[in-house]
């Protein structure tokens, strides 16, 4: 007779938070830099070029074929991280692409294997490390100083901000993690925003409104009357980039998601003060731009090109040109000698382990709390940029757990407005592999059975099948149905559903470089 259980994907199984793994690359990293040096030791993980590349455009054209994927158009492939030695109009500067286009190379540089990367996460969210303040003396983001009141100063030429394609709005630094404090409160937060160069001091700033801490923060100052200083870290260790990626519920309102990166590193993330405004800035960052976001003032985003067009963004597609933004009068740009930046491609696979990731995470937090034990493991999957789409694997051990895989669903939805599309499937079908959640949807799946909508909820603007165009639910741009795929067999019919059950071993005995 067979076994009324199915069977156990082996590779999701969870790990512990603390592994061997993990302790050997966290005592290798702390940087940008000191990751490098740990790819560097990973064949295949990354690749240098001493050719000359024009970062309007070029520099992104070329990463599209070595290793963008994501949702980017075809061809694109999941590659190594690439560093570009020689920057057309920026001699003394190179430019790393791709640090975490790669769900597994984002896992490894914070010591984890990629199917347990969102525990991780989540565990380090449960066990906060706060920051620590250095000394000047430690400050080496401060090594060189360009001021404002330089002659001859221009952000532009300082930070060689590359092009995703040739209609972008201007040169946007797409990995700048901003640094400011609530006027009222005193807390801190620290977010990833789109920022375009947009004159010699001056840096337009795109923050969904709702979706970020740092336009509060702004909206705050802005009716004191009083600009709010920000600092811009660019190139600093990774952990610190995954960890920023955290949204509310998990993160509220004044929550400082370095305290996050902290328990990753087991170590305060430090800090220094900045030289020109009062707020601090990453103290081993590659560049950090300090300045202040100005009350009342607003520019179009695209009024160097008027092209009516931003840069390219997580859905695939070239975001419209925002007509007013905030500015950020830049005071001063600080680096460390020969400096490196740091940039992604909009749609690439790097965006799908910023934002997907920590939402992940935050999925298994929330689910954890209401049905533990029941959730085995969560993908933000690649097509949907780590936002639209989730992947949710569950274990059904009794009668009274048919239902709670759809209830799941629902709570993954209430609390990340920008998630459209649950998948739900057994524990048997790796929910990293999504051509095992399609075949579970072919062969466990009845659309007049298993679709569940939920019609007119807020969604993402940047979707543009989120418009009134596409469907009479739809009342306005960013509103959509979001649906359930229950993929799942049900629980009095798991004998009908056993997966041809072959052999376990050990393939390495007759291939000895096997790699599962």
């Amino acid at each position: 007779a067979m076994s009324s259980e199915l069977p156990i994907c082996p590779r999701t199984t969870r790990k512990p938070f603390r592994t061997e793994r993990h302790a050997m690359t966290t005592n290798k990293i702390h940087d940008l830099r000191s990751a490098i040096d740990y790819l560097k030791t990973q064949p295949g993980e990354l690749i240098e070029t001493d050719v000359e590349v024009d970062p309007t455009a070029e520099l992104c054209g070329v990463y599209r074929y070595i290793g963008s994927g994501g949702t980017v158009e075809r061809p694109t492939k999941t590659g190594p991280a690439m560093i570009f030695n020689n920057i057309k109009g920026h001699p003394d500067a190179r430019v790393l692409i791709g640090l975490l286009a790669s769900r597994k190379r984002a896992a490894h540089l914070i010591g984890v294997e990629p199917d347990g990367v969102a525990y991780t996460l989540n565990e380090a969210l449960n066990n906060p490390i706060a920051p620590r303040y250095l000394d000047k003396s430690e400050a080496q983001c401060q090594e060189v100083v360009h001021l404002a009141t330089e002659e001859g100063f221009d952000v532009r030429k300082l930070v060689p901000a590359p092009t995703n394609t040739p209609e972008d709005a201007g040169p946007y630094i797409t990995f700048g993690l901003c640094y400011a404090t609530d006027p009222e409160t005193g807390e801190h937060d620290v977010t990833i925003h789109r920022l375009c160069l947009q004159s010699p001091d001056e840096i337009s700033i795109y923050m969904v409104p709702g979706a970020r801490h740092i336009g509060a923060f702004y909206e705050k100052a802005e009716k004191l009357g009083r600009p709010l200083p920000i600092s811009i870290s660019i190139g600093v260790d990774p952990a610190i980039e995954l960890a920023t990626c955290f949204e509310p519920p998990s993160t509220p309102l004044g929550y400082d998601e370095l305290t996050i990166a902290g328990a990753l590193r087991g170590e305060g993330v430090g800090l220094v003060d900045c030289l020109t405004i009062d707020e601090h800035c990453i103290g081993h960052a590659e560049y950090v731009i300090e300045g202040e976001l100005i009350p009342g003032k607003r520019v179009e985003e695209d009024q160097n090109t008027h092209s009516g067009k931003a840069m390219p963004e997580f859905p695939g597609y070239t975001g419209p040109a925002n007509p007013s933004l905030p500015i950020i009068k830049v005071k001063a740009v600080t680096t460390r000698k020969d400096p490196i930046m740091q940039t992604c491609i909009g749609p690439s696979e790097e965006h799908v382990s910023l934002a997907g990731i920590p939402t992940e995470a935050s999925i298994i937090q929330l689910i954890e709390a209401a049905m533990p034990g029941r959730l085995k493991n969560v993908y933000c999957a690649s097509p949907g940029g780590g936002k639209f789409m989730a992947v949710l694997q569950v274990r059904k051990e009794q009668p009274s757990d048919e239902g709670r895989q759809r209830q799941m669903a629902l709570l993954a939805f209430s609390a990340f407005s920008e998630l459209k599309h649950v998948f739900l499937v057994d524990e048997d079908v790796d929910p990293f592999d999504m051509n095992d959640v399609l075949w579970a949807m072919n062969t466990r799946f009845q659309g007049d059975a298993d679709i569940i909508t939920i019609p007119g909820v807020r969604t993402h603007p940047l979707d543009p099948s989120n418009d009134p165009t596409m469907s009479p639910s739809i009342r306005d741009h960013g509103i959509a149905t979001k649906v359930i795929f229950d993929c799942t067999v049900p629980y009095d019919q798991k004998d009908r559903f056993q997966r041809a059950q072959f052999m376990k071993l050990d393939p390495c005995k007759w291939v000895p470089d096997y790699e599962g």
